[in-house]
């Protein structure tokens, strides 16, 4: 058995960075037809436009926060590919703020990037989606350790897997699983004496990689996969 991905075709959201970046090369290399999507014009994006479009992918600028400009990716990739095998909803920020300090607004923001944009996103594709495609939303790890002063991005992380379990039982023959990284060095970065307490909280002792995440996200979009659906697959060096 191998891992292989040819003919395969994929939507990425939060594709420009980190591990975004790293999922939608590593879905491109393995030999699928990949569309990223970005939130903004940066130099990130224009650089993966560049790379992605050697190995026959393209980048759509959206904000899948919004209904309208989803539909529009959703057509995007029917007109360019089709339909879809795979589908990653990688978009989302972070957040830190003490309850006290936290406002219905910042609440909500962080919420509409993290878990409502998925819905949005999934809800589009729904039509596109293969018999058989996978559907691999990406959490947190967060979401079942808890943090203090980030209510908000647990919250958000929490409801992620609540909406993959949901949703593997209702689409049936389209599989749904989340994976949940730990902290990942992205290139943004850390103060030392955060980065060492992270590393020493791990059963590896280090911080892990946009790649290593895109790997468990490759194996969820192949048909190594085929029997797994509703899983959480923490991605978090044993924390």
């Amino acid at each position: 058995m191998e891992l292989d991905l040819k003919g395969k075709r994929a939507l990425v959201t939060g594709g420009t960075r980190g591990i975004g970046r790293a999922v939608t090369l590593g879905l491109a290399s393995a030999g699928a037809t990949v569309v990223a999507v970005h939130r903004e014009d940066t130099a990130a994006a224009e650089s993966l436009r560049r790379e992605l479009a050697e190995l026959g992918g393209s980048v759509v600028r959206a904000d899948v926060t919004v209904a309208s400009e989803v539909a529009r990716v959703a057509e995007t990739c029917k007109a360019q590919l089709g339909g879809l095998d795979v589908l990653v909803n990688n978009a989302g920020v972070h957040g830190h703020a003490p309850l006290a300090e936290l406002d219905p607004a910042g609440w909500t923001r962080l919420i509409d990037t993290d878990l409502t944009s998925m819905f949005l996103v999934t809800q589009a594709c729904v039509p596109l989606l293969a018999e058989g495609a996978s559907v691999v939303n990406v959490g947190a790890s967060v979401a079942f350790r808890g943090m203090a002063g980030a209510a908000h991005y647990t919250a958000a992380k929490a409801g992620v897997i609540g909406l993959t379990r949901s949703l593997c039982k209702e689409f049936g023959g389209i599989r749904v699983n989340t994976i949940a990284p730990g902290v990942i060095d992205t290139g943004d970065e850390l103060p030392p004496p955060v980065a060492e307490r992270v590393k020493r909280m791990t059963a590896l002792g280090r911080l892990g990689t946009p790649e290593e995440v895109a790997g468990a996200v490759l194996f969820l979009a192949s048909d190594l996969s085929a029997y797994v659906t509703g899983a959480l697959l923490a991605v978090d060096g044993g924390m």
